[in-house]
């Protein structure tokens, strides 16, 4: 089958994923600035969830549109990756009302971590249906991007109940980095077009 339902659910999800983020940020009870301030931590939270589900939708665009065809499997390893996706509202939430305590800041990086897991297995499930040597496997390469991203995720929860701010120093650092346009796949699809 092709590639469109698996897109169209996904950007409807992702979609809905980002509404449930804001509709966390509550109005502030004063009419200062000091009032919005105490909900700095929060909006902050916000800020970075919302540039990671950015990041997995654009990802997951290239991903698709380098991807000729989908099964059982790579439905069932899309909706792993969007079941951990849905969760960012709640750890996001939690992390920014706690103000960073080191629970809730730690779950918000394992929810980043199985994430990335969850990608890691819908990429190699891609892989697996197109065959070695695909297009999605020279677009993917090593993907030492990945794997750096989830040992700082490992460091980063580890942090977490020693000092939350590294931790989520750490979470923005990894954000930043996938923040750097990865080509990778849009180079592969114009040397397969030429």
């Amino acid at each position: 089958m092709g590639t469109n339902r698996i897109e169209a659910f996904s950007d409807g999800v992702i979609a809905i994923i980002i509404t449930i983020m804001v509709l966390e940020l509550k109005v502030p009870h004063g009419a200062d600035l000091a009032a919005l301030g105490a909900l700095g931590p929060v909006f902050c939270g916000y800020v970075l969830s919302f540039v990671y589900v950015g990041i997995y939708w654009n990802n997951h665009h290239h991903l698709m549109h380098a991807a000729k065809r989908v099964n059982g499997s790579v439905l069932w390893a899309n909706l792993h990756v969007l079941f951990w996706l849905s969760l960012f509202p709640f750890t996001t939430n939690w992390m920014g009302e706690s103000h960073l305590a080191s629970w809730p800041t730690a779950l918000y990086g394992f929810d980043l971590f199985m994430t990335a897991v969850a990608w890691y297995i819908l990429t190699r499930a891609l892989i697996g249906l197109h065959g070695a040597n695909s297009m999605l496997e020279r677009a993917i390469g090593a993907d030492r991007k990945g794997k750096i991203s989830v040992v700082l995720y490992l460091v980063a929860i580890a942090a977490s109940f020693w000092e939350p701010w590294v931790a989520a120093a750490l979470y923005a650092v990894v954000a930043v980095v996938w923040l750097v346009p990865d080509r990778r796949v849009e180079k592969v699809l114009l040397t397969e077009e030429q």
